[in-house]
C-alpha cells in the first residue's frame, strides 16, 4: 500500500457540553495540526499516489471555513460537541467528497482509503480512517 500525506493547521474556538469535559465546557481555543493521508494499491503512471500540491490545496480549502472561527456559532455544528474525534470525521467526509469530485486531479480516482489525523498537542492526537466509498 502506497500513501502520501499532506499537512496544514487550523485555529478554532469551541466549548463542550457535558460533565465529562470539565473545564473544557467553557469557551477555549485550539490549534490543530491536520494531517491527511491518501492510500492506494499502485502508483499512477507518473509514479505518485496523488498530486501532493492539489491535495494540499484541497485540505486548505476544507479548513478555511473553520479557521479563526468559534465552531459553536457554525450552523453545521449546532448541538454537536466538536471534539477532536468529531472534527476528524468532518474533515474526512469533506476530503472524501473532494477526492470523488476530482479535486486531487488525475490519480485521485485510485485512492482507496483516507486517514485524517488531528494533533491537539505534542501529547495527544486523534484520527479517523475509512475506505473511500
Amino acid at each position: 500500500m502506497y500513501a502520501v500525506e499532506v499537512r496544514d493547521h487550523v485555529m478554532i474556538a469551541h466549548s463542550f457540553k457535558g460533565e465529562l469535559f470539565g473545564p473544557a465546557q467553557a469557551l477555549h481555543g485550539a490549534t490543530f495540526v491536520v494531517d491527511v493521508a491518501f492510500f492506494r494499491e499502485t502508483l499512477t503512471p507518473d509514479g505518485v499516489v496523488v498530486d501532493i500540491g492539489r491535495a494540499g490545496e484541497a485540505l486548505k480549502a476544507i479548513l478555511a471555513p473553520l479557521n479563526y472561527r468559534n465552531l459553536d456559532d457554525l450552523p453545521d455544528f449546532a448541538g454537536k460537541n466538536t471534539t477532536t474525534e468529531f472534527l476528524c470525521g468532518h474533515i474526512h467526509a469533506a476530503m472524501a467528497a473532494a477526492t470523488r469530485a476530482g479535486d486531487l486531479g488525475p490519480g485521485g480516482e485510485g485512492v482507496s482509503r483516507i486517514r485524517v489525523t488531528l494533533h491537539e498537542s505534542h501529547l495527544a492526537r486523534a484520527w479517523f480512517e475509512a475506505p473511500l466509498a
